[in-house]
């Protein structure tokens, strides 16, 4: 059973958001230390998977075969850097559709789950949105880190009227992988 697992939000966590959706390779732009947080991850021993919605597939703004020309693109960039992202689950659905794999429903942890036996008593969930750590919660993820930067500037607000519990706020990925990283060893060491 894989202990040591990290979730990554991919849009405003791995990579710059848009309000407009990312459409395309061209659109994609890595956040700064994004690659080398990965790398940090991959080297102390944590599987990285991304758990990202993709509501631009049904608005018909891009295709399932450019998604996963992006993807497989992340999945190079990562390697190239000395990362490894294990594996990418994303959702497909409008908002509206009311499927269990959206976040904030926990379903895309759920299927990494099964496919990789996690303990998600041990993962760690990263994202910058509200959305993101509530999927944590839900999903029973041991850790939840918010990363500041996305589009969602109000997320720490929000989470705190719903009373979702965050564990730690990084200015982003690069912070929050040092951050996991450094608190696993002192999880070891007591």
């Amino acid at each position: 059973m894989l202990t040591k697992v990290v979730f990554l939000d991919r849009d405003g966590t791995i990579n710059r958001d848009s309000p407009d959706y990312i459409k395309s390779r061209q659109e994609f732009e890595f956040l700064p230390g994004s690659l080398e947080a990965v790398k940090n991850l991959t080297q102390n021993g944590f599987t990285t998977i991304v758990i990202t919605n993709q509501s631009a597939v049904p608005r018909k703004l891009i295709s399932l075969k450019e998604l996963e020309a992006v993807h497989n693109m992340m999945i190079d960039a990562a390697a190239r850097h000395d990362g490894e992202i294990t594996d990418i689950f994303y959702c497909p659905h409008m908002p509206e559709d009311g499927c269990d794999c959206r976040k904030p429903e926990p379903g895309l942890i759920y299927q990494a789950r099964e496919k990789y036996l996690i303990d998600l008593s041990a993962a760690v969930m990263v994202g910058d949105s509200a959305r993101d750590i509530e999927c944590a919660r839900r999903a029973g993820c041991g850790r939840a880190v918010l990363v500041q930067g996305g589009l969602e500037n109000d997320a720490e607000k929000e989470l705190k009227a719903r009373q979702v519990r965050v564990d730690y706020v990084a200015k982003d990925l690069l912070e929050a992988a040092a951050w996991i990283v450094k608190n696993h060893k002192l999880e070891k060491a007591s």
